[in-house]
């Protein structure tokens, strides 16, 4: 049986968080469990992750949500450039000189409107190379005491959808659907949220941000 996020204080997680992801991360062997099979074969004819790849940053956002730590997810508009339709985490490219905490909260107040007050940042995952853009990403992890109010901006966010930790943590979310990317068809690991889908880089981050809250709750189990 999966711990619960309800058997610590939201407090309490959240410092547990903080400590868990100053340690050394997951990594890659936490994010190929959501990877696209055909990950491997673009990565192999790039040589490995390009070094002039360009930087981007996304933020899973926690708040409170009644007694439960929740996060948004947005659903892009297809005017945007990368990743037409799909179920992201807000974010996008850095700027010159901009570091990706720093871009990481630029991006989401611009697709989800001012969050009202400074996010405490509890650190980050590892970064992701997304071989379809040509970005490296940097998933920064953050944390408010209350609940935004979103305003999406519409040219970027069709909508906003609100996941919690019990639901990434919950193993009956997790899912494969057939998709034909690049020709062919593929087998390709998914998390459902509601009627949405959720694949590839956003899939993967989700998947090494679940393994350590799942180390936070694990670890709480062995003290009780």
């Amino acid at each position: 049986m999966e711990p619960e996020p309800a058997q610590l204080s939201l407090q309490e997680l959240i410092r547990r968080l903080r400590e868990r992801l100053a340690r050394p991360l997951p990594g890659p062997s936490a994010q190929w469990e959501m990877a696209p099979p055909y990950r491997r074969a673009l990565l192999a004819q790039l040589n490995e992750e390009p070094a002039q790849a360009r930087a981007a940053a996304v933020l899973i956002l926690l708040y409170p949500n009644g007694s439960e730590l929740a996060f948004p997810l947005t659903l892009r508009t297809l005017y945007v450039a990368y990743h037409k339709g799909q179920v992201s985490l807000p974010g996008g490219a850095c700027e010159p000189g901009e570091s990706p905490v720093e871009a990481a909260l630029r991006e989401t107040e611009e697709e989800l409107g001012p969050l009202g007050e400074a996010v405490e940042i509890l650190g980050s995952l590892t970064p992701l190379f997304v071989p379809p853009s040509g970005f490296i990403v940097h998933p920064v992890v953050g944390y408010l005491p209350r609940r935004p109010t979103f305003r999406p901006a519409p040219m970027e966010v069709a909508e906003v959808l609100e996941a919690t930790l019990s639901w990434l943590l919950d193993s009956r979310h997790q899912d494969e659907e057939e998709r034909e990317v690049y020709g062919a068809r593929w087998r390709i690991p998914v998390f459902r949220l509601e009627n949405h889908v959720i694949w590839g880089a956003t899939a993967m981050i989700l998947a090494e941000f679940r393994a350590v809250a799942r180390e936070v709750l694990a670890s709480t189990e062995r003290r009780a």
